[in-house]
């Protein structure tokens, strides 16, 4: 029996869950959401330590600014002007309380802001340390006498809103970096898609679509830019394996060819034809249909191979094949050298008269070749005999016993003269 041709266990190619696609894409996004993690903590860190240094360069700068004139109010116990200046730095919403106090210690202005946000350990880990300054106020009193200090100026910075400031900027770089790894991710996956997935859907498509039992005769995918890499190379390997299997079908199929043909006549050979007899047996068994068998011999071959000679006589068992040949449907029925000058027929479906017909179709396609025979003790051409047997729905019968019965018949052909269809019917 021909064994199956293998098949390529492939569908159509497109988008789905768990293809490279998805798979790339979901890396490539883990990938870029990383690096924008770890980019935009070094960002933030990084902005941390400019916000405190501004802060406090800031607020230093703001009181070396007002450093004469709280002195001067000071000095002077004037609180008007301390209100003005404290009211000035307390204007800041980043200030959450202001104090001028005089040389001994009492408050000329006081401003105090309630704070709207609760410490947490973001606010002190970034801001704790630069929150509170305190700066000595100093009146130059003439050129004769060394500065004396009037006072001090005292000041706490709103922990919450520098935290909420920090955190506003948090939400910026997060937001960015969202922007930025979605942005980075599609384009590495349209890159990677362009130049690499679909050139593997392309590949993979042309396998798809390529006949089984014509491997070597795929559709080559050409990929431009890809000659001479890594992808190139796989579609030039795939085109060498997929034509040597194509090679080896070939080979195979010759094979199974000749070793199922007789050689001399080009028809089946005993071996294709107990197989083929044995699988439509079984087969007319199963679904109730007719099977017939014809076995025929050359009448007297033996005196013209004598006569005649080897090679006369095998261009005369060639000549007799293709006219049998001729009488049969090959798609269906088969015929097959049986050994020596006999042949046989399997006609699967076909019942009692078919076979008769069929078989003296045979009968007048051999006489019609007019091949002489001047030693045939019973005709001037050579002829043939015939028995046919036939296995009727619910006539049971052995496929053993159906060939004998042929035979049997094709025997009392010869009997009975020779060049004849010789057959019984039997009841169905």
């Amino acid at each position: 029996m021909i064994s199956p041709r293998p098949r390529f266990p492939l569908s159509a190619p497109g988008p789905k869950k768990g293809s490279l696609t998805t798979k790339q894409a979901l890396l490539t996004l883990l990938i870029a959401m990383l690096i924008s993690g770890v980019a935009g903590s070094i960002e933030l860190l990084s902005h941390a330590t400019k916000m405190r240094q501004e802060t406090e360069q800031r607020i230093t700068q703001q009181l070396t600014i007002v450093n004469g004139a709280a002195a001067e109010a000071a000095f002077q116990l004037n609180p008007d002007l301390a209100h003005q200046i404290a009211y000035g730095l307390f204007n800041d919403n980043e200030v959450a309380w202001v104090s001028i106090r005089d040389d001994f210690g009492r408050a000329l202005a006081e401003f105090d802001r309630p704070e709207q946000a609760g410490s947490t350990w973001l606010s002190q880990y970034l801001f704790g340390d630069i929150l509170h300054y305190r700066t000595s106020l100093a009146y130059y009193m003439g050129s004769d006498m060394p500065e004396a200090v009037v006072g001090e100026i005292e000041l706490m910075l709103a922990e919450g809103y520098l935290t909420q400031q920090f955190l506003a900027r948090i939400y910026t770089v997060v937001g960015v970096s969202i922007l930025e790894a979605f942005i980075l991710s599609l384009v590495i996956i349209t890159f990677f898609h362009l130049f690499i997935t679909r050139p593997l859907l392309k590949v993979h498509a042309a396998i798809a679509q390529t006949d089984p039992t014509q491997p070597g005769k795929w559709s080559k995918p050409v990929l431009k830019g890809h000659q001479h890499d890594e992808l190139g190379h796989l579609v030039d390997s795939l085109d060498h394996l997929l034509k040597a299997f194509q090679q080896g079908l070939e080979q195979r199929d010759q094979l199974h060819h000749l070793s199922n043909m007789d050689g001399l006549t080009g028809v089946a050979n005993r071996r294709q034809f107990d197989d083929f007899y044995q699988r439509h047996w079984h087969l007319a068994q199963q679904t109730q249909q007719s099977l017939s068998v014809i076995f025929i011999d050359i009448d007297n071959f033996k005196e013209f191979n004598d006569h005649y000679g080897h090679a006369m006589g095998d261009d005369t068992l060639r000549a007799v094949a293709n006219a049998l040949n001729q009488c049969i449907d090959p798609a269906k029925d088969l015929l097959a050298r049986y050994g020596g000058e006999e042949f046989v027929c399997v006609l699967p479906g076909q019942d009692h008269d078919d076979a008769v017909s069929v078989a003296n179709c045979l009968r007048e396609a051999v006489l019609s070749l007019a091949i002489p025979h001047a030693f045939s003790s019973t005709h001037s051409d050579l002829t043939v005999s015939m028995g046919v047997a036939s296995m009727s729905p619910g006539f049971l019968i052995s496929a053993e016993a159906l060939i004998e019965r042929a035979d049997q018949h094709l025997y009392r052909a010869k009997r009975l003269g020779r060049n004849r269809v010789e057959t019984r019917k039997r009841p169905a």
